[in-house]
């Protein structure tokens, strides 16, 4: 196999070209940035539940020692985190605590979904544009009669759009809206786990009317007896 023979400027810009206009319409721009900004992270570490608690330890102690009113919010970089632990402290409450978390997951989550929307709708326009490709192509074929006449440019390019569209399609566009709905779920879930680790670090710390109420939502069977 001769790797020079898969390259065709031609081909690519059919394909590769035509793909992306047509997400940019279908998607529209303010969803294709937040793909190539979600791209862009993938770059970056993910999420790290050690390292968040690890940032938290100072704020968890001082509540813990302090109590959750004479505390005062410690930064920690995380924008969910340091907001949910001002509004906890501001507040006295989990309820809070909750709110936040709930207001940022949901933030989260569109992102993601316009980011994995965005690929998908990319990995499915590919392999149509590989198909237009091969059509326009195949309209470029001599005529039978033609003496001498040469098919192999034409076929190379109907044969090459095909392949640059199945390419981009499943080896491209569908891994990465895979690989970036993976890290969301994976982030959901570590976040998650933090926020109960916190709840349950700062639950004893709490008012005396919010701590039964915790407790309460923590044992429902106590409830219903």
């Amino acid at each position: 196999m001769q790797p020079e023979h898969l390259l065709d400027p031609a081909s690519a810009l059919i394909v590769v070209g035509g793909t992306l206009l047509a997400t940019v319409l279908r998607c529209g721009t303010g969803d294709c940035l937040t793909a190539v900004a979600a791209l862009g992270n993938l770059l970056h570490r993910p999420f790290d539940p050690e390292r968040a608690r690890a940032d938290m330890a100072v704020q968890v102690q001082e509540i813990r020692r302090d109590g959750v009113i004479r505390s005062r919010p410690t930064p920690t970089g995380d924008a969910e985190f340091d907001e949910a632990t001002a509004m906890l402290i501001g507040s006295r409450s989990l309820g809070a605590l909750q709110l936040a978390h709930a207001t940022h997951k949901r933030r989260r989550i569109e992102t993601s979904q316009r980011a994995v929307r965005t690929f998908t709708q990319a990995a499915d326009l590919a392999p149509v544009f590989g198909l237009a490709g091969t059509l326009i192509a195949l309209n470029q074929l001599p005529p039978l009669d033609q003496p001498e006449a040469d098919f192999s440019a034409a076929i190379s390019m109907a044969v090459l759009t095909t392949l640059y569209g199945l390419l981009l399609g499943n080896l491209l566009f569908t891994p990465l809206a895979r690989v970036l709905a993976r890290r969301a779920a994976d982030e959901e879930r570590d976040r998650q786990a933090v926020i109960d680790w916190l709840e349950g670090q700062v639950a004893d710390a709490l008012p005396h009317v919010e701590r039964h109420h915790t407790e309460r939502a923590h044992h429902p069977a106590a409830v219903s007896a």
